[in-house]
């Protein structure tokens, strides 16, 4: 989950190196650190923690260099310390490296027993310290970093460079994102195109198992079995613009302000605003009328949009679905229907346990389709079909924004495949439709419960809770699970999504009055009768109820909501999307109240290219 980032140019890089970690915190922030060849030596600045401590000290402490790498680190193997930051380096070479090396503790043995001194608790340190073995044997420096990557097992993306080598960088990629970005008299390599947008828009994107050597009059690309290869250059569509927090106190808080406008950009993409028809591409159709079964995978919130599409896809669509966990799905080996249509979501398009899940499914013979956010990523690249959602960049690693609007596609995808395969009546077309196009002014009012919201966060029995349970039904079941996940992962307070009706089934034993249950049950749900009834059950053994409904529910249920939240009545079908909204709203204020990092919680990054 790490970022890299490497330049060899025509000014000193250092500055350029940095600007482009600050593009690619999202991806760790437990230490940063970048090398440069000064005068053809190769010379370090690192820092524990993020980005801005790095900053601070080359401030201090300034590179020079016209080549360099750079890397934020999210930590897999030692502690995020200084002396574990990238990049790691030796006389000969210094080291980027996003990925793990499974093979890392043998290879080490073998180095140690050259008496090689490791410095590091790192797996990456052994990378190094095996390029200087070889080119201390003589080898060049080509030949010395095709033998070490020969000798790596794992999934992995690395950059090297090499004293006294002013214009050669060497990276390989074998299952983690690696681009190369073209300049003019300069090129560039990063973990993905956001981070090389201010330096060109030029960008080649490397496959699994490619080596480059790239010097500034170009980039020569081989595949693993050492032949030249060459990779399509396009014109990537990432914008080199600096996204700011504005007016706002975080980045989440802002993203969850943009929901209104990302949800009807996407909504623009796929409604027709005159006639409210949904157009989706006649092949996505004509594959999902024709399949048997649906598989959806994903990993963390993008599962939970699955869970909600799984609800729409066999409730309107009538279409026999099945939801996995990116991380366990390829291990169980399922067996895939013929004419099966597999759907992968995912911000980054590069979560590594997707893409993996994804090539599982390609094997079985499925269709596949992904929904990406992130422009031109490799899920995308690898997909038969897709899909995109228009959140733009999201920056706090707690999604919002993104996660509605995949919702918000999935919706428009699941009932464009009811009314392909005729599963709808004109009315429920005519009725769902309508309820699409007002979602974004919908979701606009929510934002109007930001105060109140924020004085039920502030509340002293859920800052000092240290459980919280949420409960739904049916499509809202998920936005349970969301809800619980977003409180865990910015405020810290251990928190689980159930669905209502299984309180009485285990669950229930863990109510008392110190725990905060958050109960989301709009009044117009066919099973509202039912969360209430598992509501009053919880109140009998001292829950605390954050009641989030419509104004009915909330009047009906007044009696045994400690706090309540009531919206507007709404058409069930669209309930997720805007449901989504409160949850969100109430950990960010818990977050707040509490004094954590809420746009970059501890041990998290944003886009998880590892397993």
């Amino acid at each position: 989950m790490c970022g890299i980032i490497g330049i060899l140019g025509e000014k000193d890089v250092a500055p350029l190196l940095l600007e482009g970690l600050k593009r690619l915190e999202y991806r760790g922030y437990d230490s940063a650190g970048i090398a440069t060849l000064d005068n053809g030596h190769i010379e370090r600045c690192r820092a524990e923690g993020k980005i801005v401590n790095l900053d601070r000290k080359l401030h201090d402490q300034p590179l020079k260099g016209l080549a360099g790498i750079g890397h934020t680190r999210w930590a897999t193997h030692g502690l995020p310390n200084e002396s574990n930051a990238h990049p790691h380096a030796t006389a000969k070479a210094a080291v980027v490296h996003n990925g793990i090396i499974e093979n890392y503790a043998a290879l080490k043995e073998e180095l140690e027993a050259l008496q090689c001194r490791f410095e590091t608790d790192t797996d990456t340190e052994v990378i190094v310290h095996l390029v200087t073995h070889y080119l201390t044997q003589g080898l060049p420096p080509r030949e010395a970093a095709a033998k070490t990557f020969e000798r790596l097992e794992g999934a992995f993306a690395v950059v090297l460079i090499f004293a006294g080598e002013q214009d050669l960088m060497i990276g390989c990629r074998q299952g983690t994102p690696l681009a190369i970005g073209y300049g003019d008299g300069e090129m560039f390599m990063a973990s993905d195109s956001y981070a090389l947008a201010p330096l060109t828009r030029k960008i080649c994107f490397l496959e699994d198992g490619d080596r480059v050597e790239m010097t500034r009059t170009g980039a020569r690309i081989l595949s693993n079995d050492n032949v030249e290869v060459e990779r399509p250059v396009r014109v990537t569509a990432q914008s080199g613009a600096t996204q700011g927090k504005g007016q706002y106190d975080h980045f989440m808080l802002k993203e969850i302000y943009e929901q209104p406008a990302v949800i009807a950009d996407t909504l623009g993409s796929y409604v027709n605003p005159a006639t409210g028809r949904i157009n989706i591409p006649d092949t996505i159709l004509e594959a999902l009328t024709a399949a048997p079964r649906l598989t959806l995978v994903a990993c963390g919130t993008a599962y939970y949009a699955c869970m909600v599409a799984k609800y729409w896809f066999e409730q309107v669509a009538r279409i026999p679905c099945e939801i996995d966990v990116a991380s366990e799905f390829r291990y169980r080996e399922a067996p895939m229907p013929a004419g099966g249509v597999s759907i992968f979501v995912s911000q980054s398009g590069e979560t590594l346990d997707t893409l993996e899940a994804l090539r599982y499914a390609k094997s079985q013979g499925q269709t596949i389709l992904s929904i990406v956010n992130a422009i031109e990523s490799t899920i995308e690249r690898e997909s038969d079909l897709v899909l995109h959602t228009l959140a733009g960049p999201e920056i706090g690693v707690a999604s919002t924004k993104a996660f509605t609007t995949q919702i918000t596609t999935l919706a428009c995808l699941a009932f464009a495949a009811a009314r392909a395969r005729k599963e709808i009546t004109r009315e429920q077309m005519s009725q769902i439709g309508e309820a699409l196009r007002h979602v974004p002014k919908l979701v606009a009012e929510i934002l109007g419960h930001d105060s109140a919201i924020r004085m039920i966060a502030r509340d002293s029995v859920i800052t000092g809770a240290r459980d919280m349970l949420y409960l739904g039904r049916g499509n809202l079941y998920p936005i349970a699970l969301e809800g619980a996940l977003k409180i865990k992962e910015i405020s810290y307070i251990h928190a689980e999504g159930y669905a209502a009706g299984e309180m009485k089934h285990g669950p229930i034993a863990l109510i008392d009055d110190k725990v905060p249950v958050v109960v989301i049950a709009p009044s117009n749900d066919p099973l509202f009768e039912k969360n209430a009834s598992n509501l009053r059950e919880t109140v009998a053994r001292g829950g605390q109820i954050l009641l989030i409904s419509d104004t009915e529910g909330c009047e009906k249920l007044k009696d045994y909501a400690r706090w309540s939240v009531a919206l507007d009545a709404i058409e069930p079908f669209i309930a997720p999307i805007l449901y989504a909204v409160p949850v969100q709203l109430l950990a960010y204020h818990v977050a707040v109240a509490k004094g954590t990092d809420v746009d970059q919680p501890r041990n998290l990054a944003k886009s998880v290219t590892v397993e």
